[in-house]
């Protein structure tokens, strides 16, 4: 990118009446430099079947080109029009809950070659009218896209054929592997096989997720190749990737494999939603940015965040820009927010934008401008940030959905569970709130030895080829920290029948046969508190070192021979294990140890709430971020290099001290 991306989702075709000039000059004032049009109404670029109407695009392209603010087109693919319903009813998915009613969008089956017929023809008639645009920078695929649920014939009918392949048409290896006998649910010919929506097998089931999240990484890639032949040199394909969602961005996507979608993109793009207010944290903006970063392994865009987003969303005076510059700060090109006008009926009223339902300027919108501004005068300092961390994180789609199934219980008794998020974001988190900047790794990655330390959360289902790479990693000098739920069955969902840990055994210097729950039980021992106030929070693994060295045990009358944290020494590398969940204070203490081991030298000991990111920029200089996500000023914050303030361009000293403003930033350069 030559610039900071710094834009809104524009939908003309909602207005509730003509104000595109009006609109394009309070951008320009925002500093507005680039839009998102067209991929969410398809009903109005063709209102019925083969009848085309791509006037609101063109009228929008043409305001744009004028104004010289460039313009993202959508594949308008992922809400299909009444008449496409009317006439081919099953193009609707067919879930466990059976076949879907018209109405919310992502309700069709991606697989349905209707679906795929009439999906191709008004892609090629959008980029007709668009791709050649002086304007036009690039195409985002189809929106946040899943696999929906579906499950119907024609799709089960291609998981035959998938399993079929991957068992050399033998159901007896089918059987064998996934453990099928059990209940009867032996399968002895394919013509015989059931509705896999009605599974009891873990393994069935979660083999059925990863040939769905396949087919959303063939529709992607169906998608590309036909956009490929309309774009020219300098135009990208994107998508914008999103996360699990418990009322805001949180976790690894269990319908979507990112790192495999990513492939058919040129630039990885994201949706990225977060808490504000007093619950701003950054850390969903860091952890969303980061996985983004580390699937291409380069910089990406932010497609979607949030200006006002819910009413409660409504950011405090200052948020907006240390949001913004919190994406850039993880590698980001663009901030771009969903979206520039609130509309005013229908389903996502009340999610609002830059503006409110009135158009007029608000205190949100007038910061909007500050940092648009403020875009075009230091972003050539911010623009292409490259990070290169020595800590990563690896996440899989396929430990995920084995949780799903087998998710861990908090309390023996209760009926509350911790599924794999949790554990993911309770590593990173507690990183994060370290200073402690991450990658992500992939069960694929080719990049593990790259890395000082890497921390394996809850990898319960993982392919042995995978846990042979970790193991020589460790030997070859990394630092490995594994949690709970690691290496215990195969990427089958078969558990190991050899004594656990899996392969790992040697190398992590423990083992164990029984787990339990934790009630009333401390943690004690060499990095323990003292007045033993730290707990088992979550699972009991009964740790059996043999080798390794207990740093904390179970402080509890029957449970206190099994060590809970160890660390093993294995040829020129070390292996942690934590065998239950704690509160992030303890987990702290173990990532400290851990990160000693490894040779990581922490970029400052200031701590949460004052986050210190960092990148190269395109000058080969070292950028800073100090991001106060509090609502009181920090004071004395030390310098970690001779800088300058890229706004007040004041010099300050390695040493010197620095005060961040209250939900408020400093940018140094070195």
């Amino acid at each position: 990118m030559e610039k900071l991306l710094y834009g809104v989702a524009y939908y003309d075709e909602y207005m509730p009446y003509d104000r595109l000039d009006k609109d394009v000059e309070m951008m320009k004032k925002a500093g507005i430099n680039v839009v998102r049009i067209a991929e969410s109404t398809w009903s109005t670029c063709e209102p019925q079947e083969g009848v085309f109407d791509f006037s609101h695009v063109e009228r929008v392209m043409d305001a744009m080109e004028q104004a010289g603010i460039s313009v993202i087109i959508g594949t308008p693919t992922y809400a299909i029009p009444t008449w496409m319903v009317k006439s081919y009813p099953d193009v609707l998915a067919t879930t466990v809950n059976g076949r879907g009613i018209y109405g919310a969008r992502q309700i069709m089956d991606i697989t349905h070659p209707v679906y795929r017929y009439y999906a191709e023809r008004v892609i090629r008639k959008l980029m007709e009218c668009s791709a050649y645009r002086e304007c036009v920078i690039g195409v985002q695929i189809d929106n946040e896209t899943k696999y929906y649920g579906t499950a119907g014939k024609n799709v089960q009918e291609q998981f035959i054929k998938y399993l079929r392949n991957k068992f050399h048409d033998d159901p007896d290896a089918l059987n064998a592997e996934f453990g099928l006998d059990y209940w009867s649910n032996r399968v002895n010919a394919w013509e015989d096989f059931p509705d896999v929506r009605g599974t009891i097998n873990g393994s069935l089931g979660a083999e059925f997720e990863k040939f769905r999240r396949l087919k959303v990484e063939e529709f992607l890639g169906w998608q590309a190749e036909i956009v490929k032949e309309y774009l020219h040199d300098g135009q990208f394909i994107t998508h914008n990737l999103d996360f699990e969602w418990r009322g805001y961005s949180y976790g690894v996507q269990p319908d979507v494999d990112h790192f495999r979608t990513a492939r058919c993109l040129t630039v990885a793009g994201t949706d990225i939603y977060h808490p504000s207010q007093d619950k701003l944290t950054g850390a969903e903006i860091a952890f969303g940015g980061d996985m983004t970063r580390s699937l291409k392994r380069d910089n990406y865009l932010v497609l979607e965040t949030e200006a006002q987003g819910f009413p409660g969303w409504t950011p405090y005076s200052g948020q907006l820009r240390l949001q913004a510059y919190s994406h850039i700060a993880s590698g980001a090109n663009s901030v771009m927010y969903w979206h520039w006008h609130s509309i005013h009926n229908s389903f996502e009223t009340y999610w609002k934008g830059l503006l409110s339902h009135d158009f007029q300027e608000n205190e949100t919108y007038r910061e909007a401008c500050v940092v648009g501004n403020e875009f075009q005068k230091v972003g050539g300092h911010l623009v292409n940030l490259k990070k290169k961390n020595d800590t990563a994180v690896l996440v899989s789609n396929e430990a995920l959905t084995a949780l799903k199934w087998f998710g861990i219980e908090a309390v023996s008794g209760d009926n509350g569970k911790i599924m794999y998020n949790d554990v993911v974001r309770w590593v990173f988190d507690t990183l994060y709130q370290m200073n402690v900047e991450c990658d992500f790794l992939f069960p694929e990655s080719e990049n593990i030895e790259d890395y000082k330390m890497v921390v394996v959360p809850a990898l319960y289902a993982a392919p042995e080829e995978l846990l042979r790479r970790l193991d020589r990693y460790v030997r070859g000098g990394g630092t490995l920290v594994t949690t709970f739920k690691t290496g215990f069955a195969n990427e089958n969902v078969k558990v190991s029948h050899e004594v656990q840990p899996h392969i790992l055994r040697e190398c992590m210097g423990y083992r164990y046969d029984q787990f339990t729950f934790p009630v009333d039980t401390g943690l004690q021992g060499e990095i323990a508190a003292a007045d033993k106030s730290e707990k088992a929070r979550v699972f009991m693994e009964l740790l059996i070192s043999e080798g390794a060295e207990a740093l904390a045990s179970y402080d509890h009358y029957n449970w206190s021979r099994y060590a809970a944290v160890t660390r093993n020494r294995c040829e020129k590398g070390y292996a942690y294990h934590i065998g239950c969940m704690t509160d992030a204070g303890f987990l702290k203490k173990v990532f400290l140890r851990a990160l000693s081991d490894a040779g990581i030298k922490r970029e400052t000991e200031c701590e949460f709430p004052l986050i210190v990111r960092k990148g190269a920029n395109d000058m080969g200089k070292t950028v800073r971020f100090y991001l106060n996500y509090s609502g009181v000023e920090q004071t004395g914050i030390p310098v970690c290099a001779d800088g300058t303030d890229l706004f007040s361009e004041e010099e300050v000293k390695k040493g010197g001290k620095i005060t961040v403003p209250a939900w408020g930033l400093r940018i140094m350069e070195e």
